[in-house]
Formats: structure tokens, sequence, C-alpha cells
């Protein structure tokens, strides 16, 4: 409909002035031929050879007559009448060419007339040389058929822009209904799409790809609420368990081991409500501030501060600056020094050095380590293999997606390989700082 109104707004005004303009030309045309015819007897009407009878010599001029004071025809051409003048129009002397349109003679239909007066001695006359035409409108008549011609065309307009507008429109209106029917509880449904390769096949291959991703990721999370509740669930039930035994049994038990034991639980379910609300603040939009962090330092600082059963060897190269937040790679670290005190036999290491334009740090052990299958999974949350399975160890199953998360939050990676010692070696890459240390030489 607006294409249909914005049309006639547009072709209305512009075919009523085009017409006006054509109908203006074919009316110049006319008179300068009749002009032409007019002059042209006038000259004959001069040299006194004026024949009775008139043959016009303009092509089109058909009309031809040479009137005397009073209304009698003089002579004329074969088209014309003899007997009456074509008009009533009396030149003054010193007027030049004069140019009628009328529609009041004895012959059917209406001229476009050119008067001319000739003074020839003492008698005067007045040449008329004519256009028998029946094209000659009113300009309201003329305005109206072009109005109604531009009413047809937009109406033509807006039938086509109708039906293409439809065809194009109609896939999303199937986009418009498959997403209204889809829910967070069933997220499989995809939007059938059309073949080709225009904007349309492409707008409902990337809504299908963000479905597919918002699948996954409502399936992640709600896979991580599950297991969250039953990590959670645990350590409550054991320390509910010790709590209605010692009400029960309070004879029985010894006071000291019993808050021992239940501190204990508590401990576990503070690590885990811990490392979920670090999860949920990685999680979010929110920016922190990044400062300029020397990945040596941290690892000195970091390795001061623990007191592991192995010790730890270090080759860190200094200057190896990243930007980032301090207290986040500090947890990735401790993380992976956490998971390599786990499972190590005798040897623990961290190296920090500069790697293809990258920082490079990586946390080795000596233990069994990752199985090539699983070198993926155990960057999932609450993911355990069998040899850690055990809640002994003191694991969350968060430390490694913690670490995870907080590589890909400073734009790096981190991946895990076999150590030169046979167990397990964890790289993390993070992209250099643009303002790098000075000092570059290792020091332990």
């Amino acid at each position: 409909m607006l294409s249909v109104v914005c049309t006639l707004a547009i072709l209305i005004p512009l075919a009523v002035v085009m017409g006006a303009m054509l109908s203006q030309m074919i009316a110049n045309v006319m008179w300068n031929e009749t002009e032409q015819q007019a002059i042209l007897l006038a000259a004959v009407v001069r040299s006194g050879n004026l024949p009775r009878v008139i043959k016009p010599s303009v092509p089109g001029v058909d009309l031809v007559q040479v009137v005397a004071p009073g209304g009698r025809v003089v002579a004329a051409s074969p088209g014309a009448d003899h007997r009456r003048p074509m008009d009533r129009a009396w030149p003054a002397p010193d007027a030049t060419v004069q140019d009628l349109q009328t529609c009041t003679n004895s012959e059917p239909g209406c001229l476009r007339l050119s008067a001319l007066r000739v003074d020839s001695g003492a008698r005067s006359l007045v040449v008329y040389a004519a256009h028998r035409t029946t094209a000659i409108m009113s300009s309201t008549f003329d305005n109206a058929i072009v109005a109604a011609q531009a009413v047809l065309l937009a109406a033509a307009v807006g039938g086509i822009t109708w039906y293409v507008t439809g065809r194009i429109l109609r896939p999303v209106e199937s986009i418009t209904s498959q997403l209204a029917t889809t829910t967070l509880n069933d997220l499989s449904h995809r939007i059938p799409g059309p073949k080709g390769d225009d904007e349309i096949a492409r707008l409902i291959q990337t809504l299908n790809h963000t479905l597919l991703r918002l699948e996954r990721a409502t399936r992640e999370q709600r896979r991580f609420v599950a297991d969250a509740s039953h990590e959670l669930r645990t350590p409550l039930a054991g320390l509910r368990v010790k709590l209605e035994e010692a009400q029960l049994h309070p004879q029985d038990l010894d006071p000291q081991e019993l808050l021992d034991n239940t501190l204990g639980d508590v401990d576990r379910l503070q690590a885990i409500a811990t490392d979920l609300l670090l999860l949920a603040g990685l999680e979010s939009t929110s920016t922190t501030v990044r400062t300029n962090v020397d990945l040596a330092d941290l690892a000195r600082t970091e390795l001061d501060r623990r007191a592991d059963r192995i010790p730890i060897q270090t080759n860190l190269q200094n200057g190896v600056t990243v930007d980032g937040t301090p207290v986040q790679l500090a947890r990735l670290l401790t993380n992976l020094l956490d998971n390599a005190q786990r499972h190590a036999g005798e040897r623990v290491e961290v190296e920090v050095s500069r790697q293809n334009g990258q920082a490079l740090l990586t946390v080795s052990d000596d233990g069994p380590g990752v199985p090539e299958p699983d070198r993926q999974r155990i960057f999932e949350r609450f993911t355990r293999l069998d040899a850690a399975r055990s809640r002994h160890h003191g694991g969350t199953g968060l430390g490694l997606a913690i670490a995870r998360d907080i590589a890909h939050a400073h734009a790096g990676t981190i991946a895990v390989r076999d150590s030169a010692q046979g167990g397990a070696c964890f790289e993390v890459r993070l992209p250099l700082s643009a303002k790098p240390s000075v000092d570059a030489s290792p020091r332990p």
C-alpha cells in the first residue's frame, strides 16, 4: 500500500507536468507552421497575384483564407469555407502574427489558427492559416486523462510490488512462526531454509547456527546445574549424617573428631561455592581492570606462598609480560599447580618463556598423564578421570575449567600434552603485552 501511495505521489504531478509540456510543444509546432503559411500567403497578397483558390504550401496547414473587412472571404483553400471566415480576429496595423485557438467556426472540430494583417495599397486584408484538429481539449480534461493513466500505472506497480514482496517475505513469515514456537525447553527445532544463497537464505542459516549454539549452551548449563547440585549435595549429606549420628549417640562420639570431620565438609562446601562464584564472575559481562603482569614475577610470588609435598622446579624468563588481571592469572597458576601436585610422583616443573610471539606458561608433572581422548574433556566442569575420581584428592572438579575460562578471558588458550617426564604438561599461551619489560634474562 505504501508503494502505491508513493508511486501516485510521484507519478501524478510528474505526469500532469509532462502532459502540459507535451501539449504546449505540439501547439507551438502547429502555430509555427500556421505562422509560416500566413507569412508566405501575405507575400503573395502584397504581390497582387492572389488567386481565387489558394493552394497551401506548408504541409499540414490545409485551411487558408484571405478575408476583407466585413468578413468577406476574398480567397480560400479548397478545404476552407468560401462564405464565412474561420475567425473574426482583426489584428491591429502594427501587430505581428496573432495565434488563436478556436472551436466556434463553421468547420467541424477545433482550429489552431494564425492571423496576419496585410495592408496593400488602400485596402487591408487578413490572412488566416489554420490546422484542423480534434485533439485540442481543455486542460482539465487533459489532466484528468493523465491522472487516470498515472493511477493505472500506480496500480500496476502496486500489484507487482505486492507480488514480489510477498514472495520475498514469505520465508520471513516462516521464520517468525518458527521462532514463536521455540521455547527454552525445546531448542531442537530448526527453520527450513530456501534454496540458493541470497540474503534470506543466509539469514536463516545464521539463525539456525544461533539456535544450535543456544541449544548447546542451554544443555551445558543444565548439566552444570545438575553436576553442581550433586557436588553440593554430597558434602551436605555427609555433614547431615555426622550431625544426626552425634545427636542420636552423643556418648559414642569424640567432640573433637566430630568438629574436624564437619569442618572438612564445610571446607569442601566453601571451596565449591568459591569456585562457582569465580566462574560466574568470569562469565559476566562486567569489565575488569587489566594491568601489565610479568608472568615470572607472578609465578615466584605464588610459589613462595605454597607449601607443597613435592618441591617445584622452575625455569622462569623475565620480561614475559601480558595484559591481564593478576588475581585471575594467579588463580590459573594455582589451579594448575594443585592439579600437578595431586597427580605427580616426584617432579613438578613450572616454566615461563616466549614462543612464536606469545607468552608461554607450562606446568608439567611426572604423573600418569592424560589419555589422548580425554584431553578436551578434562577442561569441562566437574569432570574427573578415573584415576582422580575420588573426592579424597580434595579437588572440586572445577579447577581446570576455571583455568580454561581465565585463559579464554585473556584471549589465550590452554592445552595438555605429554611431558618430558611422561606425565602431563599443561600449556597456557597468552598474547604478549604491548609494553614488555626490558629485562628478559632467565632466572630460577
